[in-house]
């Protein structure tokens, strides 16, 4: 049921837009139309404006039902403009805007900031790090986006490490390893090296013992409750003063798997009493006793925390430049006694923001995805309510929308929103061009929640006077392309909503003008300055027998429905656009029906 935004908006006692607000997304979206359609040369999009509009500005998303209403008069205008004026309006309004199109114009601009000392490297060598507890959510997608992105600028080095040296919190999943390098591949990028960090325990061990002969770490069995309240007091801990010979020997034991887990663990020394509590005396190896899932690894017990087993690997592995989350600022700081202790060079290191992502119910999260599976609320990782990045391929959604979108973002320190429009109206762009085009009449909406905001129904109509067949084109824009063959046969299906009242006429499209009467559609000989001049309504149509059945898998529910008899002969991953629905990409035949994923509009 379609809500009404300012009855729900009075009924919550959310705030009213009020017109200081109005104007202020009139001038932001004002600017943005200008952007977006000098950079693209070509009319700005209200959808493509929306995105951008609502990410940078978070404070419009509660009225987000209201705020397209604002921009379209504003994208109209803008549109309205020719090339020199919306240059100078542009410059009135934003001119920091003009100076940046005008320097991507001249090749001078990225998308992304300069790394941090770049030119101080021989070769810029970045990594991801993703854990492997599940596959990626679309939020994961923008490390190697962003990662991918620089490696192309600086002509750099790509690592993804699997960080699975948890095998009992963040348990892995033996799939994800496949599926997360299946995702690396989706958004267009090869990594050049791929590690499992369980493959590397002897290499961890090496350097605790080197860390422990250097004075560096201790063993240590207090409780962590009892350990908790001595680090916050800024007291040591009555093992940190142990003899070399015999934490070396204590940590033989753990890596032998002589104690149980939380019995023992290995400490790096740090400042007892740095004034963040969370650097003090850190633990770097801890017992577990649950099996890791790998069998190359299900023997090992005494296992590295993240902090120890990254840092060591962004050594080893000649990492230059880190990017991690704003919250993750601790672990440099962690990593860096580490590397004190070793005499060497800590990466360059950038910190940015969380990302969330808007038109999802379920949220972003593997753990909350992974449960909602289990209790068959989603169908699975590809589901289309799913926030993942296996979903939205599955939907036919290019990687490098996705890709251009998260790069978009930048690397700010400051939670950051991806708005799906913004992919939506990416993706349109890259496959617009390519896509034939498809009628579908849609009949029926199973709505997920139980609750339709739409209700379609085919109705068939009996046509008479015409030609037997209509010849749509393949692609409006491209006449070389060809058409499509429809057979018209006896009668036609249309969606009740295209009905004309008895009298009117309608324009069957690719087919040609007709008549209600009595029931039927009767032939004209109009001609198409009718749809032009006055007014008259562009319906689209399937043959009411030679059609295809095919039930539409859209977030929000199936929708099922009669497309043209040519879709029967499309392949898996073929993308069509429906005329008057949307972009979507053809997945399989299935109990007499085609099942299809939806894109977006």
């Amino acid at each position: 049921m379609r809500s009404n935004r300012s009855s729900f908006a009075r009924a919550a006692g959310l705030p009213r837009m009020d017109e200081d607000l109005r104007e202020r997304i009139r001038r932001e979206a004002e600017a943005n139309a200008l952007f977006n359609a000098l950079k693209h040369e070509s009319d700005a999009q209200v959808g493509a404006i929306l995105g951008p509009l609502m990410g940078a500005n978070p404070e419009f998303r509660e009225h987000g039902d209201e705020v397209a209403g604002v921009v379209a008069p504003v994208v109209e205008r803008v549109n309205g403009l020719d090339e020199a004026e919306k240059r100078a309006r542009l410059d009135e309004i934003a001119p920091e805007r003009l100076a940046e199109l005008e320097s991507e114009d001249e090749g001078e601009e990225h998308p992304l900031p300069d790394l941090p000392n770049a030119d101080d490297y021989e070769e810029i060598r970045m990594r991801c790090a993703p854990n492997p507890n599940g596959p990626w959510h679309i939020g994961h997608g923008r490390m190697p986006a962003v990662i991918g992105t620089y490696k192309e600028r600086y002509d750099g080095w790509m690592l993804v490490r699997f960080d699975d040296t948890d095998p009992e919190t963040k348990r892995p999943d033996l799939d994800a390893y496949d599926a997360i390098l299946e995702d690396v591949d989706y958004l267009g990028f090869e990594p050049d090296e791929v590690v499992k960090a369980s493959d590397r325990m002897e290499t961890y061990y090496e350097h605790a013992r080197e860390l422990i002969a250097r004075g560096g770490a201790y063993t240590c069995s207090c409780p962590g409750e009892a350990f908790s309240e001595l680090k916050n007091a800024g007291e040591a801990c009555p093992h940190r003063e142990k003899d070399v010979e015999t934490v070396r020997e204590e940590f033989a034991d753990m890596v032998a798997g002589e104690y149980s887990s939380g019995e023992m663990v290995l400490r790096v020394k740090t400042d007892i009493e740095h004034k963040n509590p969370a650097l003090r005396d850190f633990v770097a190896f801890r017992m577990v006793d649950t099996p890791h899932p790998r069998e190359e690894a299900s023997d090992y017990r005494c296992w590295p925390m993240l902090d120890f087993q990254s840092g060591i690997d962004d050594h080893l592995l000649g990492i230059t430049h880190i990017i991690r989350g704003i919250d993750l600022q601790d672990s440099a700081k962690r990593q860096r006694f580490v590397y004190d202790y070793f005499d060497w060079e800590y990466p360059e290191v950038v910190h940015w923001g969380h990302v969330q992502v808007d038109a999802y119910d379920v949220t972003m999260s593997t753990s909350t995805i992974k449960e909602k599976i289990a209790a068959g609320e989603l169908d699975g990782w590809d589901d289309p309510r799913a926030p993942t990045l296996q979903s939205v391929r599955r939907r036919g959604i290019r990687g490098n929308a996705i890709v251009e979108a998260m790069v978009d973002l930048g690397t700010s320190t400051s939670d950051v929103d991806l708005a799906m429009s913004t992919v939506y109206a990416n993706n349109r762009d890259i496959v617009d061009d390519e896509t034939p085009r498809a009628f579908l009449v849609r009949d029926g909406f199973d709505a997920r929640d139980g609750d339709a905001d739409a209700d379609y129904e085919a109705v068939e109509l009996p046509v008479s006077g015409g030609p037997d067949s209509a010849h749509p084109p393949v692609h409006p824009n491209h006449e070389d392309r060809g058409t499509r063959d429809i057979p018209v046969g006896d009668a036609v299906l249309v969606e009740a909503d295209d009905v004309p009242s008895e009298g009117a006429r309608v324009w069957l499209k690719g087919y040609g003008p007709v008549r209600f009467e009595d029931g039927a559609l009767v032939y004209t000989d109009d001609d198409i300055d009718v749809v032009r001049e006055e007014g008259v309504d562009v319906v689209q149509w399937v043959p009411a027998e030679d059609n295809t059945r095919v039930r539409l898998r859209r977030m929000d529910g199936d929708v099922h429905g009669y497309a043209e008899p040519g879709y029967a002969d499309y392949e898996p991953d073929d993308l069509v656009q429906f005329v008057r629905v949307g972009f979507a990409r053809y997945d399989r035949e299935d109990d007499e029906e085609t099942v299809a994923y939806y894109a977006h509009s």
